[in-house]
């Protein structure tokens, strides 16, 4: 089963079969005693082995449902991911570029429990966020997978502004501007000492609310 499958919500998505549940299960099962050994013991000092023993379970069922620990690092993040690219598509029109981004991200934060929630709970999501920041091997693949999810948001503000986004360098470059923001809070969420939802979206908006400013006024004081 894909992110976007796990993805869909309870309204929407059929009830699964017998199966299908206890496929779910496993693969849950598998996600979260990973998450845990990764945030408790080390990303890089957790082996296969060891996840798939916590679930009692076989190495090559792991690999039934994971490419490999990488793939379920990220797991619950591109959950998040396509949960704030639902967000975008859902803003009125009527906003501006920016702002739909701003608002769609911060009302993201404000529902990260609901998207993630019934695969690992949102506490343990947040630690595996800020594992993610400061393991090199995965910001490595963090940021690949930042730029190809910037692409994606640019032709979703392309196709609401009613613009070709190979022929406009607009909603690239404002992409790139928002991309770039959400970057440093990461980072700067990352290396402090709370890592809440709450603690992240404050830092969120208070970078967001100086884009304008920091864009289009001089800084010096004469």
């Amino acid at each position: 089963m894909d992110i976007a499958d796990t993805a869909v919500t309870a309204e929407t998505a059929p009830r699964p079969g017998l199966r299908e549940r206890k496929k779910q299960r496993t693969r849950d099962a598998l996600l979260r005693a990973a998450l845990e050994l990764f945030t408790t013991k080390g990303y890089e000092q957790t082996t296969v082995d060891e996840i798939a023993e916590a679930v009692d379970v076989s190495q090559r069922t792991f690999f039934r449902y994971f490419a490999g620990k990488e793939d379920v690092a990220l797991f619950s993040q591109r959950i998040a991911e396509s949960h704030f690219l639902a967000a975008v598509r859902e803003r009125p029109s009527h906003e501006a570029p920016l702002e739909a981004l701003r608002r769609a991200v911060l009302e993201g934060w404000d529902t990260i429990g609901e998207a993630v929630d019934a695969v690992v709970p949102i506490e343990l999501h947040m630690r595996t966020f800020q594992l993610i920041e400061s393991t090199p091997a995965l910001v490595a693949v963090h940021l690949r997978r930042s730029a190809e999810l910037e692409e994606e948001i640019a032709r979703v503000i392309a196709e609401r502004e009613g613009l070709d986004v190979d022929a406009d360098p607009r909603p690239r470059v404002a992409v790139a501007v928002f991309g770039g923001v959400m970057r440093v809070t990461g980072r700067l969420w990352g290396a402090g000492e709370d890592t809440s939802v709450e603690a992240i979206r404050e830092l969120t908006a208070t970078y967001l609310d100086h884009v304008g400013p920091a864009l289009a006024e001089k800084w010096r004081v004469e």
